[in-house]
């Protein structure tokens, strides 16, 4: 189990402390405003009051002992920023800080965040690669140009091999894994589903329907994936 500081409970920060909790992980959560505190206050670990861009308080909530911290601010950038630059000076090992436009992730890089988030720009990137492939079913950009996503294998594929969709060549992207529901049978003699992770496909390797491939290579040269 790992430890996180989510900073700033607007709907972004919330949701965001929610999918770690749900993932099993301690999540302090911390907002200036009592009400976004309370209102978060038994779906984390930890829920507390404090201003961000104050060292002490933060030194109090331990926060030099957490695997990372996101600076969620949305409407005050000063306020991100500070946050974001206190937590740097007192340590942090990861500071995630989430920016609004182009201008604001290239102060918050400067200032020290090790990695900026545009949660607006990445949700219209998923929307339109989905658009653009419905099969796609996870889009994550690695840096700028390039990307892993997960899509469900295209019906032309089904059947045939990896040697034979020769994907490098053909496609200019790299197939990293597979997964696939794979059928068994209890002791009971009941059908139960399970899926298998294929992390080593080979030449041989034959795509199945419903197969969902793991892939990375250029955004354009994903985009451009039969749907």
């Amino acid at each position: 189990m790992k430890r996180f500081m989510v900073i700033g409970l607007g709907r972004f920060g919330r949701r965001l402390a929610q999918a770690l909790t749900e993932g099993g992980h301690e999540v302090i959560a911390i907002d200036k405003r009592d009400e976004l505190v309370e209102r978060v206050r038994d779906e984390v670990a930890l829920a507390v009051c404090l201003d961000a861009t104050d060292p002490d308080p933060l030194k109090s909530q331990g926060v030099s002992d957490v695997d990372a911290a996101v600076v969620c601010i949305g409407e005050d950038f000063e306020s991100n920023a500070l946050a974001t630059a206190t937590l740097k000076s007192l340590g942090v090992r990861l500071v995630i800080s989430r920016a609004s436009t182009e201008i604001q992730r290239r102060i918050l890089a400067a200032i020290g965040a090790d990695q900026v988030v545009l949660p607006e720009e990445e949700v219209a990137d998923r929307i339109a690669a989905h658009l653009a492939n419905p099969n796609v079913l996870e889009h994550l950009e690695l840096a700028e140009g390039h990307s892993l996503i997960q899509i469900r294998a295209p019906v032309e594929w089904h059947g045939r091999t990896l040697g034979e969709i020769d994907l490098r060549r053909k496609h200019e992207v790299n197939l990293v894994a597979i997964k696939r529901q794979v059928v068994s049978r209890t002791s009971e003699g009941e059908e139960k589903v399970e899926q298998q992770v294929v992390d080593l496909p080979m030449a041989h390797t034959v795509i199945r329907d419903g197969d969902v491939l793991v892939l990375v290579g250029s955004t354009e040269s994903l985009g451009n994936l039969p749907s």
